[in-house]
């Protein structure tokens, strides 16, 4: 792909309504993203591809739908409150914050030159590489800050009480105390009434391990799957919707007998790199990377990560590849803990051998927004259509799985007279009655409301014509081959239906 790919797919997703900048009238909000009224289809259409194919298709599989702020002990249990954190770095010369352990690595004491300000048409400086060994990704600048470690976690408060007010009140005698003191006394008001935007939704479904256990009449293996919003104050954002403060997981919890643990995780790693395949992901453009010992999770046996090339612009301009699903073994370690904190049993009792363990959990853990951002980048398509040897014969298509496509079919009147857009309307609302998202479109020439429905990834364009008043049939054209098929009208609900599955 040209380097200048993502910067189509930007401009084409704010054009036609897929993604907009968050308060963009009010100069945009970094890293925050608001679907558009094709974007949120496509990733509702995402969403629901996922639960129909992790969770009603399965019969060892059950949903949550779990509270976005939970005890704040849950987080400390899970390590969140004293582990969840990056290294934060300051650049001195482009004022540009990012992660230590995502900067580009350099040898110590060697010479760097870095525009000042990090402008581009600042004045040439020269500089050393600090004992850090890396450089700021931005400017290339060896003059940097101490790293400094940064919670992820977006904190607030629950309840009447303003802890502003009790250090407003007690702000005296905090003047008197040194700085560790001072620090140790404001976390203290502050935390007593502190609560958290949780930063994954797996924490909710194992303190329901044993509700649903109990409820859901479930046993070894089985899983528990939810999908919702988390959130995390990310340093680094950047490539559209791939990295943001607030996004939208599709996590599996996945129980099992200690020593099937091996067998479970080599079957959920095909089965979740297999999903993105079905549903149209180019397999080329897909990897299955296994974690290194030295990046596992601490509670991690084993962890691979499905990742995607994109067509992110960098250095070498040849794209990036980025994670898009985690799946891991985090063995007993997360209802180990929770049993543990809580005094609750959290172990299963098998009936049948009389033995009790406390289950392993293999995770497959994906992101809603990167899987979304995944599968546009992966539909877009710039082609030739005709051997005119004019600009008109190339056409920008999506092509989408036909179960992901915000639109599914349009239906056009040829023309806007002769009963041809009642009869258009009428085959809409029948295509719509029947659950397929459809739209009606009568503006401009048939040719060019075949390219609006290129550009969104429509997969039939379907054409009322006098054939269809006279004879009872319509023209289907596919988005793809862009070859047409003339059917009968009381066709058009079963054939689009039929090729959406």
């Amino acid at each position: 792909m040209p380097t200048d790919t993502m910067k189509k797919i930007v401009s084409l997703a704010k054009r036609r309504g897929f993604v907009f900048q968050s308060s963009e009238i009010y100069g945009g909000l970094k890293a925050c993203y608001d679907y558009g009224p094709l974007g949120v289809e496509l990733k509702r259409n995402v969403k629901n591809a996922w639960w129909r194919d992790v969770v009603t298709q399965r019969a060892d599989v059950v949903g949550l739908d779990c509270s976005i702020i939970m005890h704040p002990d849950v987080w400390k249990t899970s390590g969140h409150l004293a582990g969840f954190s990056d290294p934060l770095v300051d650049c001195k010369n482009c004022k540009e914050r990012f992660r230590a352990d995502h900067a580009p690595r350099a040898t110590a004491g060697a010479e760097c030159i870095y525009r000042e300000g990090g402008k581009s048409d600042g004045k040439k400086l020269k500089g050393v590489v600090g004992a850090q060994g890396y450089v700021c990704p931005v400017c290339g600048s060896g003059d940097l800050s101490d790293e400094r470690q940064f919670n992820l976690m977006f904190r607030t408060n629950l309840g009447a009480v303003d802890y502003l007010q009790e250090i407003s009140a007690q702000i005296g005698d905090l003047a008197a105390l040194d700085g560790a003191a001072r620090m140790a006394k404001l976390h203290e008001i502050v935390g007593k009434s502190a609560v958290y935007l949780r930063p994954e939704t797996a924490q909710g479904m194992f303190v329901n391990f044993k509700n649903v256990l109990d409820s859901a009449r479930m046993k070894p293996p089985f899983g528990i799957a939810q999908q919702g919003k988390s959130y995390r104050n990310e340093i680094t954002t950047a490539n559209l919707t791939f990295r943001t403060c607030e996004f939208e997981q599709m996590e599996l919890e996945f129980f099992v007998e200690p020593g099937t643990d091996d067998e479970w995780f080599d079957y959920w790693q095909k089965t979740r790199r297999d999903w993105y395949v079905g549903l149209g992901i180019t397999p080329e453009k897909l990897r299955l990377r296994a974690h290194e010992k030295k990046e596992l999770a601490h509670y991690a046996k084993a962890c691979s990560d499905v990742e995607y090339f994109f067509p992110f612009e960098n250095a070498a301009g040849e794209g990036e590849w980025g994670e898009l699903e985690g799946i891991a073994n985090r063995t007993d370690y997360d209802l180990s803990k929770h049993a543990a904190a809580t005094g609750k049993d959290l172990s299963y009792f098998e009936t049948e051998t009389k033995k009790r363990y406390t289950p392993y959990v293999i995770e497959p853990a994906a992101g809603a927004d990167r899987a979304t951002l995944a599968f546009l980048c992966d539909a877009y398509r710039e082609e030739k259509v005709a051997d005119k040897g004019n600009e008109d014969d190339f056409r920008t298509v999506l092509k989408f799985h036909p179960r992901l496509a915000p639109i599914k079919a349009a239906v056009f009147p040829l023309v806007k007279k002769d009963g041809m857009p009642e009869k258009a309307a009428e085959i809409v609302a029948a295509l719509q009655d029947a659950g397929i998202a459809a739209l009606y479109d009568h503006a401009g020439a048939v040719g060019r409301r075949y390219r609006r429905m290129d550009e969104v990834g429509t997969p039939f364009c379907l054409t009322v014509d006098g054939d269809t008043l006279e004879k009872g049939t319509i023209t289907v054209r596919d988005r793809d081959t862009m070859r047409q098929e003339i059917i009968a009208v009381g066709e058009v609900v079963a054939y689009v239906g039929e090729r959406i599955k």
